[in-house]
């Protein structure tokens, strides 16, 4: 595969940084994951923006014009990696630079590194139908969950105990209520009304989530930002996640429970069949 490094396209195989590069001392960095339909970006501006605000919160310096550059560099290494046809993914992925181990940042600063790779994605259409389990964890995240930050160690290790349990994903709880997941926001419905936590520090700011606000809005469901009790979410007639790789992923049991009937609810279904058609319609608008 062909990827981006600093400037350069390089195979993969060849793409190299630092010993000293701060994101892989300290994880000082920040990522973004894009979604790509037939080779047009799904969402691509609002990821880019959430980009800009992470590095802005980090205080890493990537101008202005190099933020606007990526996507045609993504869209670069999407045609001459043969990815332009089905669903990719782009991943973005920016760190402080190389510099004297030190806490605090280089003074003078240095460069920032830059790496940009795509790859081919399958969409697990039939588990979206047929729902999936999950277990609850302690959320025992920092509390700046709303970086998008390289340092992702909790949630490996949320991700591997859901692996050890045989489960699709974790649901994690802080201070007695649902938060999100290690990889995706949650939402859980009951009387046709879908909750999630607020947008706040203590959660990522989801792009799917947002399309899942809009997606709501347009199919008549209320949507509200409040979060719900630990001791509520095994009475939920429906819980489902979204993300840009998870899209809308029904849970139909959870800690060994089962939600609802078992199945993936009415309004789940309704949000995966419409975000799947987003989804491609995306896909034509952009690549023609």
């Amino acid at each position: 595969m062909l990827v981006y490094l600093n400037g350069d396209y390089v195979e993969e195989s060849q793409a190299k940084v630092s010993v000293n590069d701060r994101g892989f001392i300290f994880g000082d960095g920040v990522y973004e994951v894009i979604r790509v339909v037939n080779g047009g970006f799904f969402q691509a501006i609002p990821h880019l923006t959430r980009l800009k605000e992470g590095l802005s919160l980090l205080r890493i310096d990537l101008s202005e014009q190099e933020c606007e550059s990526l996507l045609d560099i993504a869209h670069y290494l999407l045609k001459e990696n043969d990815l332009t046809e089905g669903h990719a993914t782009v991943y973005i992925q920016v760190t402080r630079g190389a510099a004297k181990r030190t806490h605090q940042f280089p003074n003078p600063a240095v460069e920032p590194t830059v790496f940009i790779s795509v790859n081919r994605l399958v969409p697990n259409h039939e588990l979206h139908q047929k729902g999936a389990s999950a277990i609850t964890i302690p959320d025992v995240r920092w509390t700046r969950c709303n970086i998008k930050s390289v340092n992702l160690l909790p949630n490996i290790l949320a991700k591997q105990r859901a692996e050890d349990a045989g489960v699709f994903s974790t649901i994690m709880i802080r201070d007695g209520v649902v938060t999100e997941t290690q990889n995706s926001n949650t939402f859980l419905v009951n009387d046709g009304v879908i909750y999630t936590f607020p947008k706040s520090n203590y959660i990522l700011a989801g792009i799917t989530r947002d399309v899942v606000f809009k997606m709501a809005k347009d199919l008549g469901i209320e949507i509200r930002e409040e979060p719900v009790a630990e001791d509520k979410i095994y009475d939920m007639d429906e819980v489902f996640l979204s993300g840009t790789t998870t899209d809308i992923q029904g849970i139909t049991r959870i800690d060994g429970i089962t939600i609802g009937d078992g199945s993936p609810g009415p309004v789940t279904l309704k949000l995966v069949d419409k975000l799947k058609n987003e989804m491609e319609q995306s896909g034509k608008v952009i690549s023609g």
